[in-house]
C-alpha cells in the first residue's frame, strides 16, 4: 500500500443550505480539511455560498436537488408531479415512494435538473465540474437515465455512485438506517451501466455512509479508507502501468455549525439532521490535527474533481 499514491476527495455536502452551515464548509476548507464542496442551489444561503467559493477558491460542484425544498424551475414551482399537496418536493423517503407508483414525470425531472445547472452557472460562473443528487436520488431507478442524460449535455465529466466496501459490517448503523443504505448501495449498482455508456466517470472509492454524524471519527475515517483501498486493491488488475498505482476517493461529509430555525433550508426551514450536533461533530473531527497528519504519512493528497 505504500507504494500508492492516494489522492482524496473531501466533499462538504449541502452548501448554500443555510449561512452557519456555508460557515463551517469554509472554515473546515481553509484548516485544510475538505477540499471541494456539493452545492444545494435551491438552499436558502445558495447565492452566499457561490460568493465565498469564489472568495477562498473552494472548488465547487452541484448537489442536485429533487427532494428537498423547492424546485428552482419557475413552471414547476406551481403544477408538477415533483410536488406533493403543501407545494414542496415529496421529501427523501416521499419522493422514493411516488417514483416507485409511477406518478413523477421524468421530463419534469429533466426540466429541473437542467434548470439547476443553469442556475449554478449562474451563481458561479461556471458550469459544476461533478454533480451528484441530495439524499441519493441520482441513482434512483429512471431517474438515473434523465440525469445521466442532463450530464451528458453539459459536458460535466463527474458523478457520485454511493457504493461503500465495509458497509455491510458496520454494525454501529440502526437497522432502519442500514436498510436505507442497501437500498442506495442496490440502486447504484443498477446506475453502472447507464453512467458509463454516456461517458461519466467517478472516484475508484466512495465513503461516507459509515463515517456520517454520530459515527465520524478519526479511526473510524482511517480504518473505511485503509479497507476500501484494501479491498480496491484486491480486485484491480496489477498492470506495470503508472496509471494502477494512483487511487481515487471521495469522502462525503456533512460539516457545518448547526442550523438555528427558521432560517435555512430549501424552502421549507431546516431538517433535524441539520439542526443537530452531529454537523459540528463532523466539523470538529475533519479539522483535528491527527487526520491532516494522517493523511501525509500515508501519501494522501487532497483534491478536487478537476485535478483527476
Amino acid at each position: 500500500l505504500r507504494m500508492l499514491q492516494v489522492k482524496l476527495i473531501v466533499t462538504g455536502d449541502d452548501f448554500g443550505y443555510c449561512p452557519r452551515r456555508n460557515q463551517g464548509i469554509v472554515d473546515c476548507f481553509l484548516a485544510g480539511a475538505i477540499s471541494n464542496v456539493s452545492l444545494l442551489v435551491n438552499g436558502s444561503a445558495a447565492a452566499d455560498a457561490a460568493k465565498l467559493a469564489r472568495r477562498y477558491n473552494i472548488p465547487i460542484g452541484l448537489h442536485a436537488n429533487l427532494s428537498e425544498g423547492s424546485p428552482v424551475c419557475e413552471v414547476l414551482k406551481t403544477n408538477s408531479s415533483l410536488l406533493n399537496q403543501h407545494g414542496f418536493f415529496h421529501g427523501k423517503m416521499g419522493f422514493r415512494t411516488a417514483l416507485s407508483k409511477g406518478l413523477l414525470k421524468m421530463s419534469e425531472v429533466k426540466q429541473e435538473l437542467k434548470a439547476q445547472v443553469e442556475l449554478f452557472h449562474d451563481l458561479t460562473g461556471h458550469l459544476p465540474p461533478h454533480m451528484d443528487g441530495h439524499q441519493h436520488v441520482h441513482v434512483l431507478p429512471e431517474v438515473r437515465h434523465v440525469f445521466a442524460e442532463v450530464l451528458e449535455e453539459y459536458g460535466i465529466k463527474y458523478t457520485r455512485v454511493p457504493i461503500e466496501p465495509g458497509l455491510h459490517n458496520c454494525e454501529w448503523i440502526p437497522p432502519s438506517l442500514m436498510d436505507f443504505y442497501l437500498g442506495v448501495e442496490e440502486d447504484s449498482f443498477n446506475t453502472v451501466d447507464v453512467f458509463t455508456r454516456h461517458g461519466i466517470r467517478w472516484p475508484d472509492i466512495y465513503i461516507g455512509l459509515s463515517t456520517m454524524g454520530r459515527n465520524m471519527s478519526v479511526s473510524n475515517i482511517w480504518s473505511a479508507i485503509d479497507a476500501a483501498i484494501l479491498d480496491f486493491t484486491s480486485k484491480a488488475p496489477t498492470a506495470p502501468t503508472p496509471r494502477s498505482r494512483t487511487v481515487t476517493i471521495e469522502l462525503m461529509v456533512h460539516p457545518g455549525y448547526p442550523s438555528v430555525p427558521p432560517v435555512g433550508g430549501c424552502g421549507e426551514g431546516p431538517d433535524d439532521f441539520s439542526q443537530s450536533w452531529e454537523r459540528l461533530h463532523e466539523l470538529q473531527t475533519l479539522i483535528k490535527p491527527e487526520l491532516q497528519s494522517h493523511y501525509k504519512t500515508r501519501n494522501v493528497q487532497l483534491c478536487s474533481f478537476k485535478d483527476l
